[in-house]
C-alpha cells in the first residue's frame, strides 16, 4: 500500500501545482533570468512552494530537491523531485506544452514520476511494477521496426554544444527527419510514452528535468537511459535518451557514435 499512498501524495502535489499556475497562464507575466540565465516566473516559484509545503506537511522525513529552491537533507533514503514548470520558455509564450514534473527516488533511482500539463489537464503517471496511465487509462509505446522510420523529437538545438550538436546530428541523419520535432520539453516524453513520438534525445539535463520521465516512459513499455545506454540514477551526467521501442537501442547508440 506505500505505493499506492505516495501515488495519491504525488497526485496532490501535481494538483496544487497546478492551481498555482493556471491563472498565470496567458497572464503577461514576465519572467526573470536566474544565474545559469534561464527564465523563472512567479508561477514556477509559487508552484513549487506550495508543493514543498504539503511534503513538510505529509513526508517530513523525506528530502527535496527543486528546480527552485534546491535541497533540502531527509533521514527516510526517498527524495521527491520537483520541476514546477518544466518548460518554462513555451509557458511564458503562452505555449501549452510545458508541464509540472513529480518524481520519488529511493536511494537515487526514480520509482514513481508524473508529468502534468496543467491547461491542458494531461497526466502521466508511472510508478514501478504498474503500467502507465494518461488521464487514468493505461498507454503504451509503439513499435519501430527500423531507425530510419522513427520520429525523433528534442527540446532544441540550442542546448547542445557543439560536440553533441554533430552527435545528435548524426542520430537525426539516421531517422525519418521529416518527421523531427523541435520543442516540447517534458511533453515529449509523455507524448512518447503515449505510442506518438519513437525517440527523445537530450543533453544537459539536470536531475529535476528527467527524473519524474523514466518511471512514465519505462512503465509503458519504453526505456530511459543515458547515451552510452547506461541507466539513469541521480549521479547520471544529463545525457538522456528515451526510446519507445527497447529494439531500437542499439541502432540509436550506434548512430550516436558517442563515448563520454
Amino acid at each position: 500500500m506505500k505505493i499506492e499512498h505516495d501515488i495519491a501524495l504525488a497526485m496532490r502535489l501535481a494538483d496544487a501545482a497546478g492551481a498555482a499556475i493556471r491563472p498565470h497562464f496567458r497572464s503577461g507575466l514576465d519572467s526573470v533570468r536566474k544565474e545559469d540565465a534561464t527564465p523563472v516566473t512567479l508561477a514556477d516559484r509559487e508552484a513549487e512552494e506550495i508543493m514543498r509545503r504539503i511534503l513538510k506537511a505529509e513526508a517530513p522525513r523525506d528530502a527535496i530537491i527543486g528546480e527552485e529552491f534546491g535541497a533540502e537533507e531527509g533521514s527516510s533514503g526517498r527524495t521527491w523531485v520537483l520541476d514546477p514548470i518544466d518548460g518554462t520558455v513555451s509557458f511564458v509564450a503562452g505555449r501549452p506544452i510545458f508541464g509540472t514534473l513529480v518524481s520519488l527516488l529511493v536511494d537515487g533511482w526514480p520509482v514513481l514520476g508524473i508529468i502534468d500539463q496543467p491547461i491542458l489537464k494531461e497526466r502521466w503517471l508511472g510508478a514501478r511494477g504498474q503500467p502507465t496511465t494518461f488521464n487514468g487509462r493505461e498507454v503504451r509505446t509503439r513499435l519501430c521496426g527500423e531507425l530510419a522510420e522513427a520520429a525523433l523529437a528534442t527540446t532544441g538545438p540550442q542546448y547542445f554544444d557543439d560536440h553533441q550538436g554533430a552527435h545528435f546530428m548524426a542520430l537525426a541523419a539516421r531517422t525519418d527527419h521529416r518527421r523531427m520535432m523541435m520543442g516540447g520539453d517534458c511533453y515529449n516524453y509523455g507524448l512518447l510514452a503515449s505510442g506518438h513520438i519513437d525517440v527523445v534525445c537530450e543533453a544537459g539535463l539536470k536531475l529535476h528535468d528527467w527524473a519524474a520521465l523514466v518511471p512514465v516512459v519505462e512503465g509503458a513499455g519504453g526505456l530511459m537511459c543515458d547515451w552510452n545506454g547506461g541507466p539513469l540514477h541521480a549521479e547520471a551526467d544529463g545525457h538522456v535518451l528515451a526510446i519507445g521501442d527497447p529494439a531500437r537501442l542499439e541502432d540509436v547508440i550506434e548512430a550516436l557514435a558517442c563515448d563520454h
